[in-house]
């Protein structure tokens, strides 16, 4: 009898202490349930994108081809500064002091236009790397809580063989013992089928401003992007891998394949792509890597803006 009083205890502080674990578990979780990564004052960026008329652009340009590859042309003619780059090339056959001071003056116009395009896309960047991070720290609380579960379950299964077992020796009744070894095998194969759940707990996770809801539509119908990122995601120019598909094309038939088995189906009701709900973890660690591939996208792009300042100090020389 003191060994099944001694095992009931084990159990009992046992389970003490994985409740006061778990709350503080859930307690990090609420605080991870709604978004802190947006940014703090709302600016209203004109909503008039550049053109996708690549190839008239270009022949509209085509002067300065001998200076500047396509795709910094491309960039030029989105941040508005082409302009200011063919004054540059007429303006730099004189040598006369205000000539150079004028070029000085337009390259500080061209240079503050790049600036605010680099801090543009550092920003959505950024957003990217908040918002991978707090799914990320969300997931993990999931994963623990549920091998916590787990763990729970096995060790309850070992105590529960245990008790009976122990109770099974002092019980003298036979018709008793056959009743306690019973009670414990389905008390077992109960805990046993709990711990062949595969997919684990859900927690609530909300992502009214969902970046990745834009991606996968290809619609720039909200305000979470500027007009020159959503551009050089889009314009097939820029494409690193086939200029048939613009990045985020590319980005989504990695994400059908990879993310939900080539069914594009179960992606189009995918929770990823809406305001929130119900996460398994599963979807936590999918939804951050999809922020962590845009997130790398993003800063990608950065390649192409330091191409079009090294054509512009050759330009300059």
């Amino acid at each position: 009898m003191k060994k099944l009083v001694g095992l009931l205890f084990l159990v009992f502080a046992f389970t003490s202490c994985v409740s006061k674990k778990t709350q503080a578990l859930r307690d990090n979780i609420l605080t991870l349930k709604d978004s802190y990564c947006k940014a703090p004052f709302k600016y209203n960026y004109d909503k008039k994108l550049p053109s996708y008329n690549a190839d008239s652009i270009l022949l509209a340009n085509k002067n300065l081809s001998e200076h500047f590859s396509d795709q910094s042309i491309l960039i030029l003619n989105a941040l508005g500064t082409t302009d200011e780059v063919k004054k540059i090339i007429e303006i730099k056959k004189d040598t006369s002091v205000e000539s150079k001071l004028e070029i000085l003056h337009l390259r500080s116009v061209i240079d503050s236009k790049v600036t605010i395009a680099i801090t543009e896309l550092d920003a959505v960047a950024a957003e990217f790397d908040c918002e991978g991070e707090r799914v990320g720290q969300m997931a993990s609380f999931i994963d623990d809580l549920n091998a916590r579960k787990m763990n729970r379950m096995v060790i309850l299964s070992i105590v529960l063989g245990a008790a009976a077992s122990t109770t099974s020796a002092i019980v003298k009744n036979e018709n008793v013992g056959k009743s306690v070894d019973i009670g414990a095998g389905v008390l077992g194969a109960g805990l046993g089928f709990m711990m062949l759940n595969p997919k684990g707990k859900k927690v609530e996770f909300i992502h009214q401003r969902n970046l990745l809801r834009d991606i996968w539509q290809e619609k720039l119908v909200s305000e979470n992007f500027p007009p020159f990122v959503w551009y050089m995601y889009t314009e097939k120019s820029f494409s690193n891998y086939t200029q048939e598909a613009s990045i985020i094309q590319n980005i989504k038939k990695r994400w059908v394949e990879y993310n939900f088995g080539n069914d594009i189906e179960v992606a189009q009701q995918s929770i990823l792509f809406d305001n929130g709900g119900f996460y398994l973890a599963e979807d936590l660690h999918n939804r951050t890597s999809m922020l962590n591939q845009m997130q790398s996208a993003t800063r990608t792009i950065n390649q192409n803006i330091n191409y079009l300042l090294l054509d512009l100090d050759k330009l300059m020389l």
